[in-house]
């Protein structure tokens, strides 16, 4: 394999760098900066401003994304011009500023007026900033006992009696009543109590009849202005105040947050009909219910949350967990005798009790559904405000129990449930359908001819405009990752044990699993030391094994199973993406149909001979629709939920003393709202900035590390335990740098680290390194033999991080997030780890034509001329073909060997790695000896699969 100097290219010019601080100084001394915001749009048409916005170029929203590869093409010729979408917004539910009463709206451009709040300082009701962040990290941090912070405190008090100081607190009561003291973000609990209503048979009456049915709630008029009015959520795109469609000059769609889906601009204008509304802002009200268990080994374990969001928060704050998600209510659970668990009354009750508990929670916040209030917004203005019932988040069972309709039939259209899998030509369930349909038939025929249970009041026929078949949203964790394992996965080994008989499929598990054990770690992937072999799977679990599970089936199944896997993987990938368009979805359509006609020959196989009629893999020709309505769909699913459980249900009953618990966990999730709105106040007065420990020895370590915060790097990311992480702010350009901490036990000089790790020709490859980064020929023998420096020292680190764009990935608020890149002899007590990575190779090129694979071996830097050069030496990989693997879809590479079949290495900058890449091994047909170990896997195979199903950035940029 030829290698070459790697080139990265001014989009602007064309004018090509060796590394990416030459590109910059180019770019600062040779071009004018662009315009941005309102002056970049200067030269267009005059437009009004309250109608049309102009959005970013280009399907991913983000110019920096990777900025080595969008550049001019093969010829040199200028690349085509990147797609420019322009933002429609709705013309009558603008959200127009107005007067702190309402009464009318403001001068276009006028300033919001001023917020009510103390002076910058005032600590109240802390004494000061080391109170608050003692009273935040012993409390919602560390989640200390009080006993424990009774003693800390008496340490503390003790330390302080020969300078006459007194600690922050005097003990944990002083501690918990000054969080009381809070007043932001104080949301109270209050209880209702419901029974049953209905008639009662003579002689016993079953318990659950008499039972008083408590229900905890807060203000959810509160909660949501707190929502709208948090000053935190005032970044960049971060909250949107106006339905808007995001269009092309072709007339394509580009389908984001809640508020560019067709549901929220249909809902604008219906509520414009009555012109009262014009110039309001409309507000989508996200609920999600879900029960969830604390302990499985004591009773009473089982609470049941509801949870609510607003859909003008982006989906990036919301998957960020910004508190954007907070907890409401706790739903009743009825419960009964096991002879009564079935009854048609009981049954009837348990749903019936679920939609009044949601109406009565929901219900402080009905009037503003039809006339306005006013209601203070993140950026400092106040205005006219009205509600609407939106996107729900539930699984499938919670789905039927809030669409009133049997288990086991789809609630969103009005198929059969023995018919399923037959096509999407049944329309769609309403509201006004199912009210007619109880006019004319009976209870029997609704449930066996229409699955619907015609006896239950669903919630939303409480609220206007609200039709609970419409805003049931897709659940991409319990309808598309789930099903993955409970499916995909089951199916395929229930073929094998029809095809083999159960000896021998159990010998082809045991080797699918011996080879799920042997895949390379990479960053955040779960490791199944035991294969896929475990008892109780998480979400998490399913996610993981999607990751690797085509590489570990290839060879071991027949080919329509494996391309019926990776289609289902295509289509999984696809619309998780947290920017669609009218062409990704239609895409994800096709590879849905793909995946149909694959997964057929499981019918013929015996597995499914009675077909797939599965609400669950139905639900999955209904996620383009969703995406249409409700935007990408990643920003509305279940996962968000089923994390706050953690927070918001979990870990307060760990906190409680398990005696009546449920009041101590309102208690604690109202003093963590109450410190979460006092950091953002303190943060909006800027009273947060920098530290408040005295300067010291580590006072310029601080200042570096904050200084490494502002330009998108993490604090903490070099911590060695530490892979990866969410980067808080503002997108920027990805980059890698090499990890603060240099390693331990290298030698210093080049030469003597060429010997220490048996790599003689190291000193010659940075020869030719410091020759091409200074334009001179690198096959010159006196060239070279200029830069043969033994002497150089260099500085060697275990570790690089990675940063770069990210947003369908967990991320921070910008999308941004890191990754750790290792090369290390020893990790973890488990050996050697040297990480693949891609580097880029052809700037015009997409996808994986335009990137090479490579093995990092040694992560080091050096100075020459008084220039740092972080550099790595790497090994290479070629591709094998010139297209990806027909089964698998992905590339397949093996590693570059020499004449004397030993591998190359070379050097190269560290700018030119763009990212962590992760190599499945080629199983071929010899099974793997027992106890072969993972960190063998990138030695010992002659080609590897690339992954792109790693994680979702790699899906969009390794194909």
């Amino acid at each position: 394999m030829d290698h070459y100097s790697v080139q990265i290219h001014c989009h602007l010019c064309g004018k090509s760098f060796q590394n990416r601080s030459g590109l910059t100084q180019h770019r600062n001394s040779t071009h004018a900066q662009p315009p941005t915001g309102p002056a970049a749009r200067d030269h267009e048409d005059p437009v009004d401003p309250l109608q049309v916005q102009h959005a970013d170029n280009g399907d991913n929203a983000f110019p920096n994304e990777m900025p080595a590869r969008r550049v001019e093409d093969r010829q040199g010729e200028p690349a085509a011009a990147p797609v420019r979408w322009t933002r429609r917004l709705h013309p009558a539910l603008n959200a127009l500023p107005c007067t702190r009463d309402g009464s009318k709206f403001l001068e276009l451009g006028a300033p919001p007026p001023p917020r009510d709040k103390p002076t910058k300082g005032d600590w109240a009701p802390f004494g000061s900033r080391l109170q608050f962040e003692v009273a935040e990290f012993l409390y919602k941090k560390n989640q200390m006992s009080q006993r424990d912070i009774n003693t800390l405190m008496d340490l503390w008090a003790a330390s302080l009696v020969e300078y006459g100081g007194q600690p922050p607190f005097a003990n944990s009561a002083n501690l918990l009543d000054t969080i009381d003291a809070i007043a932001l973000g104080d949301a109270p609990w209050s209880k209702i109590e419901l029974s049953y209503q209905g008639p009662q048979p003579e002689g016993d009456v079953p318990s659950w009849m008499t039972e008083t049915y408590v229900i905890w709630k807060r203000d959810t008029r509160t909660v949501v202005h707190s929502l709208i009015d948090c000053e935190d959520y005032n970044g960049d795109g971060e909250f949107n105040l106006v339905p808007y469609q995001e269009v092309n000059g072709q007339g394509g769609r580009r389908l984001t947050n809640v508020l560019s889906g067709n549901w929220a601009w249909r809902q604008a204008d219906r509520i414009a009909e009555d012109p009262t509304t014009h110039g309001s802002m409309f507000v989508p009200i996200i609920v999600g219910s879900d029960k969830t268990t604390v302990s499985v080994a004591t009773g009473q374990n089982e609470y049941y949350p509801l949870y609510v969001s607003i859909g003008n928060v982006s989906n990036s704050v919301r998957r960020a967990h910004r508190n954007a998600v907070r907890i409401v209510a706790f739903l009743a659970i009825a419960k009964c005798e096991k002879k009564d668990k079935n009854s048609t009354a009981f049954r009837t009750f348990k749903r019936q009790l679920y939609h009044a508990s949601v109406s009565i929670v929901l219900g402080p916040l009905r009037p503003a559904m039809s006339t306005p209030e006013v209601v203070r917004c993140p950026d400092g203005h106040f205005r006219r405000t009205i509600y609407q019932v939106g996107p729900n988040l539930m699984d499938y069972p919670e789905q039927a129990l809030a669409a009133c309709i049997v288990e086991g039939w789809c609630p969103v259209c009005p198929g059969h449930c023995h018919h399923l899998d037959d096509g999407f030509t049944q329309g769609r369930r309403s509201q006004e359908l199912t009210e007619e349909l109880v006019r004319r038939l009976d209870a029997k025929q609704l449930w066996e001819e229409y699955g619907i249970v015609a006896n239950v009041i669903p919630y939303t026929n409480d609220f206007p405009r609200a039709d609970i078949h419409e805003i049931l949203s897709g659940d991409l964790l319990h309808q598309l990752i789930k099903p993955f394992k409970d499916h995909g996965v089951d199916w395929t080994i229930e073929y094998l044990k029809i095809e083999y008989g159960e000896a021998r499929a159990a010998e082809i598990l045991d080797e699918i699993d011996r080879r799920i054990a042997a895949m390379p770690p990479f960053v955040g992937l779960r490791h199944f030391h035991q294969g896929r072999n475990f008892k109780q799977w998480t979400g998490d679990d399913s996610r993981a094994l999607m990751k690797i599970w085509l590489a570990a089936i290839k060879g071991l199944v027949p080919r329509e199973i494996v391309c019926m896997t990776r289609e289902y993987l295509e289509f999984a990938y696809r619309i998780r993406h947290p920017i669609q368009t009218d062409t990704k979805l239609d895409e994800c359509e096709a590879h849905l149909a793909q995946y149909h006609h694959h997964r057929e020959f499981l019918r013929h196989a015996g597995v499914r001979p009675e077909g797939f009629s599965i609400p669950r893999q139905h639900s999955h020709g209904h996620m383009p629709r969703h995406t249409w309505n409700f935007g990408a769909l990643y920003g509305l699913c279940t996962s968000l939920t089923e994390s706050k459980h953690i927070k918001a249900v979990k870990e307060p009953w760990r906190r409680s003393n398990r005696y009546r618990a449920l009041g101590q966990m309102l208690t604690t999730n109202q003093r963590l709202d109450k410190l979460a709105a006092a950091r953002v106040d303190f943060a909006a007065r800027g009273m947060l900035e920098g530290t408040c420990l005295p300067a010291g020895p580590g006072a310029a370590d601080d200042a570096q590390n904050n200084v490494n915060r502002a330009d998108g790097r993490v604090a903490g990311a070099d911590d060695d335990d530490d892979d990866e992480g969410v980067v808080e702010g503002p997108p920027v350009e990805a980059f890698v740098v090499l990890a603060r901490q240099r390693a331990k036990g290298y030698p210093k000089l080049l030469g003597d680290l060429s010997a220490h790790i048996s790599r003689p020709e190291f000193t010659t490859c940075i020869g030719h390194f410091l020759a091409q980064q200074l334009h001179e020929d690198p096959e010159d023998e006196d060239v070279l033999a200029t830069y043969t420096l033994p002497n150089l020292r260099l500085s060697v680190y275990p570790s690089a991080v990675a940063t770069f764009y990210a947003p369908a990935d967990p991320s921070g608020p910008g999308g941004m997030r890191r990754e750790r890149i290792r090369a290390t002899p020893s990790w973890r007590s488990e050996g050697a780890r040297y990480d693949c990575a891609y580097i880029v190779k052809d700037s015009a090129q997409e996808g994986f034509r335009g990137l090479d694979a490579v093995r990092i071996r040694l992560l080091f830097s050096f100075k020459f001329n008084g220039i740092l050069y972080p550099c790595a030496l790497v090994e290479w990989f070629e591709p094998i073909g010139d297209e990806p693997d027909e089964e698998t879809g992905m590339w397949m590479v093996e590693p570059e060997l020499d004449a004397d079949a030993r591998r190359p290495c070379q050097v190269v900058h560290l700018d030119s790695i763009f990212r962590a890449a992760h190599l499945l091994p080629v199983y071929g047909e010899d099974p793997l000896p027992i106890g072969f170990r993972a960190q063998d896997s990138l030695d010992a195979f002659r080609a590897y699969l690339v992954s792109k199903y790693v994680d979702y950035h790699a899906h969009e940029h390794v194909f």
